[in-house]
């Protein structure tokens, strides 16, 4: 009982800090510099490796919690075969494209910046954000959709 009830915390927090560090990123940090509002790479260098630090802790975080509460509360047949184990499955596939999304942004905005630029590589990262920044949410709305037993009520 304990242990489920630690799953489920630790897995809403970080998937909560996860998709709202995304968000935060793709809709106000990145458009900021791509418009010229930073004066220097710093910033954008800082907040970039925070947010990959952030996104590879909850993805480890979130695979074990997930891994503990998939595996307490589905057998392999309610996995594949309910329209829940199906939304968890789906889950573990927008949670690793959206480990890939937030990997290959990272990357794309440090190969530009190491050239000290800001605006273009702000500019070539921002639709990779963005795309996370939808994947994020959407992990949000299938774990409320799960935890709230919605499909059962239609």
């Amino acid at each position: 009982m304990v242990d489920t009830f630690l799953a489920h915390t630790s897995h809403l927090i970080f998937a909560a800090l996860w998709a709202g560090s995304v968000c935060f990123v793709a809709l106000v940090v990145l458009p900021l510099a791509r418009d010229g509002a930073f004066n220097t790479t710093k910033p954008i260098e800082v907040i970039s490796g925070k947010l990959t630090t952030i996104s590879r802790v909850s993805a480890l975080v979130l695979l074990l919690s997930g891994g503990h509460l998939a595996g307490t509360e589905y057998t392999t047949e309610r996995l594949f075969e309910t329209t829940n184990g199906q939304l968890v499955l789906l889950m573990v596939v927008l949670w690793a494209v959206l480990a890939a999304l937030v990997e290959i942004g990272s990357k794309r905005l440090e190969a530009g910046l190491n050239g000290k630029k800001l605006r273009e590589p702000a500019n070539k990262a921002l639709p990779v954000y963005r795309v996370a920044a939808v994947v994020s949410i959407a992990l949000l709305v299938v774990g409320g959709v799960i935890s709230t037993n919605v499909v059962h009520l239609i």
